[in-house]
């Protein structure tokens, strides 16, 4: 039976924290809406510390969305959790999500803690977080780069505090699929009173795994996973939402998951980003990129025209586009050229169409893609348009 996966979208926090990704209060009010409506179960709204501005953010989101959880980033530190606490006060239902980095290099370097003094800000943080709301989740950052024994030590610290969700972050997208899933084993065996809390995972994009992380991690015994719209995030980006909830909608045979997800709201969602920031995505981005249901090889087209399945594992509607588009250009075959002429209202005897292929391959040799205009220029030598083509075939017709 097909369990349910937490879908936690962090693109207006993680997200934005990417170069060239900040957002504006009312923008990021604008795409939690839309997440929202998408499905999403929690949206992490901002960092209220790190400025006024986020503070805003978070507040005003807590404010227009009802349905989904909103969270709140602090790291384990009071005036963190107290200012997350306030920007929360209006939330319908809030969750402050408290982090400390836990691998010895970052505590070497980037704290300067000793072990012990990372375990008790653990427990005082969680435990503080715990007097505005019910809901903390407690993130052991760089959890893939720290010591196993001491990792499920300050996991069970967590948890005695009262985190009701556990995350174990792979920060620096350092792990391959196996070893993360061995990892998620390892805890969910180890960890005293795991069974008493959501185990979540955040994978970032480094090695160019963060998706295949995650599945491994679900299949592992994970239960949440941590997200951005189009993948955005720290450095190379996080698990990417659309890829996440799509290979669950398409390979449901091996990986038994669901999602709250309105599947066709992914290319909107995606669209929205992209009109909020500026960037778009690259136009081979898996899911939502601009060739992502395109053909241009001749033997895909013909495949794709006489049926969509023998190369589109999903469809354009599933994910909002109306259609899939075939690109016309030197892989092109006479199969694609026919299906677009006929589109534009041009039929031709089988000698015509070798013709004006002929023209058709050496014009695409010239141009990376043949247009429209360039296909009526082509076809304009004599053949005329379908409906005029049976006006005259009409009895009484002039000749």
């Amino acid at each position: 039976m097909a369990e349910s996966i937490t879908i936690f979208d962090t693109t207006l926090r993680d997200g934005e924290q990417a170069p060239g990704f900040s957002m504006k209060p009312a923008e990021k009010v604008r795409l939690a809406q839309q997440l929202e409506a998408a499905g999403a179960d929690v949206i992490e709204a901002g960092f209220p510390i790190c400025s006024e501005g986020d503070f805003e953010a978070v507040t005003a989101v807590a404010r227009v969305c009802r349905q989904a959880k909103v969270a709140a980033l602090a790291r384990a530190v009071e005036a963190d959790i107290r200012r997350a606490g306030d920007a929360l006060r209006e939330a319908a239902r809030s969750r402050i999500h408290v982090f400390i980095a836990t691998s010895d290099i970052h505590l070497q370097y980037k704290l300067k803690k000793t072990r012990a003094q990372v375990l008790a800000d653990t427990f005082s943080a969680v435990r503080m977080a715990r007097e505005y709301t019910e809901d903390v989740e407690f993130s052991a950052e760089d959890a893939t780069r720290t010591d196993l024994e001491y990792l499920i030590e300050v996991l069970e610290a967590a948890l005695e505090a009262g985190a009701t969700t556990l995350n174990v972050p792979d920060t620096v997208g350092y792990c391959v699929p196996a070893e993360y899933a061995a990892l998620i084993s390892q805890l969910k065996s180890r960890v005293r009173g795991i069974e008493n809390a959501a185990l979540s995972v955040h994978c970032h994009n480094d090695l160019g795994l963060a998706a295949a992380n995650t599945l491994a991690a679900l299949a592992a015994g994970a239960r949440q996973v941590e997200c951005t719209v189009n993948g955005i995030g720290e450095r190379a980006g996080n698990a990417a939402l659309e890829e996440i909830v799509m290979a669950l909608h398409v390979r449901r045979d091996a990986l038994p998951f669901f999602t709250n997800i309105k599947t066709e709201m992914l290319v909107p969602l995606s669209q929205a980003l992209t009109e909020i920031t500026g960037v778009g995505v690259q136009p081979n981005k898996a899911v939502v990129g601009a060739n992502a249901f395109a053909h241009e090889a001749g033997i895909h087209q013909d495949g794709v025209l006489k049926s969509p399945l023998t190369y589109e594992i999903m469809t354009p509607q599933s994910v909002g586009l109306r259609q899939g588009q075939l690109v016309l250009g030197k892989h092109s075959g006479r199969h694609a050229l026919q299906k677009r002429l006929a589109m534009l209202g041009y039929n031709f005897e089988r000698r015509q169409l070798d013709e004006i292929y002929r023209e058709f391959l050496a014009l695409a040799d010239r141009k990376k893609t043949v247009e429209d205009a360039d296909l009526h220029r082509l076809a304009g030598g004599g053949a005329l348009p379908r409906a005029a083509a049976e006006a005259q075939a009409q009895p009484g017709a002039r000749s």
